[in-house]
C-alpha cells in the first residue's frame, strides 16, 4: 500500500472498458494499476476483474495472458477481490452460455436469467440487500444500480445462502452481489452507477485499506 491509498490491481484481458472503472477507483482514493500479467499483482492490496461478454472467450483470454492460475491463488489464499458483471460470473464454477469452465471460487454456475421481459438486461434497476455488509454501508436496499447481461450466477450447496449479499428482479429474481470473507462480487457496474456506485467502490477502496494496514501492523510487529 502506497501512503493511505490502496494499490488496486485492475484486470485487462479485452473483456471491458477499463477506463470508467480506473477513474472510478482513483476517484474514491485508490492506487490504480492496470494488470496485463500477473507481475501487476506484486505489490498489490486488490484485485479488481471487470468485463462484459462471453465466459469461454473471457477464460480463454485470461489463459493467454498466463491469468487464470495467479487469480486462482489469489482467491485461494483470501486476498481482497471484486469481480464485476462478466468477472462476478467468473468467480462460477462454469457458464451455460458456452458450457466454459470458469474459475471454480464459488460453487454453482452462471445461467440465463429466467422469465426475462427482455434480453439483454440493460439499465437501471433496484438491488436489495439482504444482509448488512460493509460493501453496501450508506447505501439503502433497493438502490438503483446500472446491469448490462443476460446471465447471472447462482451458488449452490452449503453456504449459498449467506452467500448472497443482494438480489435483483428482472423476470424472477437473481443474485446481484456476493460476499464471502474478502471475496466480493457485483452483477451490475458501480462504476456506472452514479452516486451510490462510487459509494460502493468507495466503500471497498476502504476495505482493502484497513485490511491492508492490519496487515502492516502485523509485519511491523513481527519484526
Amino acid at each position: 500500500m502506497t501512503g493511505t491509498r490502496p494499490r488496486i490491481a485492475v484486470v485487462d484481458y479485452g473483456a471491458g472498458n477499463l477506463v470508467s472503472i480506473e477513474q472510478a477507483l482513483t476517484a474514491v482514493g485508490a492506487e490504480v494499476v492496470v494488470a496485463r500479467d500477473a507481475e501487476a499483482f506484486r505489490g498489490s492490496d486488490a484485485v479488481v476483474v471487470p468485463g462484459v461478454g462471453a465466459a469461454g472467450p473471457a477464460m480463454d483470454r485470461l489463459e493467454r495472458r498466463g491469468l487464470s492460475v495467479p487469480l486462482r491463488s489469489w482467491i485461494d489464499e483470501g486476498r481482497p477481490f471484486l469481480g464485476i458483471c462478466l468477472g462476478l460470473q467468473l468467480l462460477f464454477e462454469v457458464s451455460d452460455e458456452d458450457d466454459a469452465p470458469t474459475l471454480g471460487a464459488i460453487a454453482g454456475r452462471t445461467t440465463r436469467l429466467e422469465d426475462a421481459p427482455t434480453l439483454p438486461h440493460i439499465g437501471w434497476n433496484q438491488v436489495d440487500q439482504r444482509r448488512p455488509h460493509p460493501l453496501f454501508a450508506g447505501i439503502e436496499s433497493g438502490a438503483d444500480f446500472y446491469f448490462v447481461h443476460s446471465y447471472a450466477g447462482a451458488p449452490v450447496g452449503p453456504g449459498a445462502e449467506a452467500l448472497v449479499l443482494a438480489d435483483t428482479t428482472h423476470g424472477r429474481p437473481f443474485v446481484a452481489a456476493v460476499g464471502r470473507n474478502d471475496l466480493l462480487g457485483v452483477q451490475f457496474h458501480p462504476e456506472r452507477s452514479g452516486v451510490d456506485g462510487l459509494r460502493l467502490l468507495a466503500n471497498f477502496v476502504e476495505l482493502v485499506g484497513e485490511r491492508a494496514g492490519r496487515a502492516s501492523l502485523r509485519t511491523t510487529a513481527a519484526v
